[in-house]
């Protein structure tokens, strides 16, 4: 007999809310929820956040005459597993329906971790990079004081996305407590370790994709150790999954920025990149390398490709021409559903975006942790322990994929949807 849903699965939200990314999130839902026989009502609570705020304000330039309109957004896509949890991201692009896919795989993400959060995210559409650090620091201030009275250590923790980073939290933390009257470091996590912060978080994200890179090369008994990494996006996640992989034996012949890529099949040397990149900002012209494009780089031979930039990067034009065995996702959506298709068809095995880049959100918690004990662990504990939460969620996601015949993709989905609907049968509905 076919159920009868009070909605289709096909109908989108109107208005700004209908993205592509918040369509490829919705879809995501929508094909599990129907694969595990999901109770409607609570399928249908899942579509759509709990809270959705959009604030705009006038923002001043360095030349005091200047004055801009700037808007911003904070989504809390679920409140039942605890405070909501997720990053602030600073991009010229960010729109509602972005800022509410992302919340909704945090919220996801948490549950696969078995974290006690839900998921949220935040933005605020500027480039940053065409700002001063001076118009960042207002514009981060007055963004505070606009959403302030959702954000807290029990209500709501911002962390760094793409565009912001540690002096950003410094100011979310500065504005927050100045208002409250007194110092409140648990209202964000990411923050400098003199503020709070926690050993071993700027490199978590970047660990944890590696700790499951690990764990599939493993399952698919390819050896790690000596193996070709292509990684796009050499940013904060990129750059540190670049290291670590390196580290550990395997050999990185590519990485990407935003403007271009550099390519040596020999194996690239890290340290130099860096120190180039720290005087030049980006790849381009590092010596002893070829240059390569986004595009062409993800289509390079290669034992494990990770995606670390930004979202919509492999889709149905080129799934077909990606030369890896294993895809890890650092990035957030950076695989089409089409490109899903594809991938499973021709044998690459993919670990998940809400799996293998959870390292960020799972070492936030124990920052979050920390400063509630007031007591700080040091970075080998922090390691230690968010390698062995990484490890054993991937053990469990994919036994689900095992037992269900599934990708990985949805047996975390199924894996973490579970967790938030039997949350949310516990607590009932009020009143």
């Amino acid at each position: 007999m076919t159920t009868i849903y009070p909605f289709s699965p096909t109908d989108f939200p109107s208005g700004e809310w209908d993205t592509p990314m918040y369509r490829l999130a919705l879809t995501q839902l929508d094909r599990t929820a129907e694969r595990m026989n999901l109770d409607w009502n609570l399928w249908e609570r899942l579509r759509t956040p709990q809270r959705a705020h959009i604030v705009s304000f006038p923002f001043r330039r360095d030349d005091y005459k200047t004055v801009e309109t700037v808007v911003g957004y904070r989504v809390q896509h679920l409140l039942t597993m605890g405070p909501t949890k997720g990053g602030i991201r600073y991009d010229g692009e960010v729109n509602l329906g972005e800022v509410t896919a992302l919340a909704m795989w945090m919220s996801w993400k948490c549950a696969i971790m078995g974290l006690p959060f839900g998921g949220a995210k935040g933005g605020v559409r500027i480039d940053p990079g065409a700002l001063s650090p001076a118009e960042l620091q207002r514009i981060t201030r007055r963004y505070t004081s606009e959403i302030i009275e959702v954000i807290g250590p029990d209500r709501d923790i911002p962390a760094p996305d793409l565009g912001t980073n540690e002096q950003v939290m410094s100011w979310v933390m500065d504005t927050y407590s100045q208002h409250k009257g007194h110092s409140v470091p648990g209202v964000v996590t990411g923050k400098p370790i003199e503020l709070g912060g926690s050993l071993g978080r700027r490199d978590a994200t970047g660990r944890g994709v590696i700790s499951c890179a690990i764990d599939a090369c493993r399952h698919l008994g390819l050896a790690f150790e000596g193996a070709r990494v292509v990684v796009q996006g050499y940013g904060a996640v990129g750059a540190a999954t670049a290291r670590i992989a390196s580290a550990l034996g395997a050999r990185v012949i590519a990485v990407s920025d935003a403007k271009s890529g550099v390519v040596n099949t020999r194996g690239l040397d890290l340290e130099r990149l860096d120190a180039f990149v720290r005087e030049n900002r980006f790849v381009e012209g590092f010596p002893d390398a070829e240059a390569v494009s986004n595009a062409d780089l993800l289509e390079l031979a290669c034992e494990i490709l990770i995606p670390a930039a930004i979202q919509n990067q492999i889709t149905e034009k080129n799934a077909d021409r990606i030369r890896c065995r294993l895809l890890v996702e650092g990035a957030n959506g950076p695989t089409s559903l089409e490109a899903d298709a594809v991938l499973a068809r021709r044998g690459i095995f993919v670990v998940p975006d809400i799996l293998a880049n959870a390292g960020g959100v799972t070492v936030s918690y124990f920052e979050w942790v920390q400063g509630l004990q007031h007591f700080l662990w040091t970075e080998q504990e922090v390691n230690n322990r968010l390698i062995g939460l990484m490890q054993q969620a991937f053990r469990e996601v994919l036994a689900v994929a095992v037992a269900k015949g599934s990708d990985l993709r949805t047996a975390a989905l199924m894996r973490g949807i579970a967790r938030i609907t039997e949350a949310k049968r516990r607590r009932g509905i009020f009143p």
